[in-house]
């Protein structure tokens, strides 16, 4: 009894690890995001985590007229850490590995990157806030993004 018992413990063990580390990705950040400022607009999205990555991309404009744009991805580094990989307009990825995450808060840092070096998310009811910062907080950028269509 006590072997099949520690069997089971063990298996269960084993078949909830994926699901933990899956739990770890922001699933709060899914969605299609967007903030409005008179003629300014910018847009996030974020697809539902699977396969170990969230994938994400991000526009801004004026207007009808785009002004940048920027693909994005969450995924678990080879250390089991979570990374955000940002390569804006299509160039070259910065990765910025997590910093801290909270329940629905999620920040990323590259120390040695010119400019954001601190990257957070967080949720403030249905609205989705985003800062972009320098390490020490300075040079902060800060995003309002509600749910599209709404």
């Amino acid at each position: 009894m006590k072997k099949s018992v520690s069997i089971m413990l063990a298996a269960l063990m084993l078949g909830g690890a994926p699901l933990a580390q899956a739990a770890d990705l922001p699933e709060w950040l899914t969605g299609e995001w967007q903030q409005e400022r008179g003629d300014r607009w910018t847009e996030e999205l974020w697809s539902l985590p699977r396969g170990g990555v969230m994938i994400g991309m991000g526009r801004s404009g004026r207007g009808e007229s785009l002004q940048s744009w920027e693909l994005m991805r969450i995924v678990r580094a080879a250390d089991g850490m979570l990374t955000l990989h940002a390569a804006p307009e299509g160039g070259k990825e910065t990765i910025f590995p997590v910093l801290e995450q909270g329940v629905r808060d999620i920040s990323f840092a590259n120390p040695d990157h010119d400019y954001p070096q601190r990257i957070r998310y967080w949720r403030e009811g249905r609205l989705l806030m985003a800062e972009t910062a320098m390490m020490d907080g300075s040079n902060a950028q800060n995003w309002t993004y509600a749910p599209a269509g709404q």
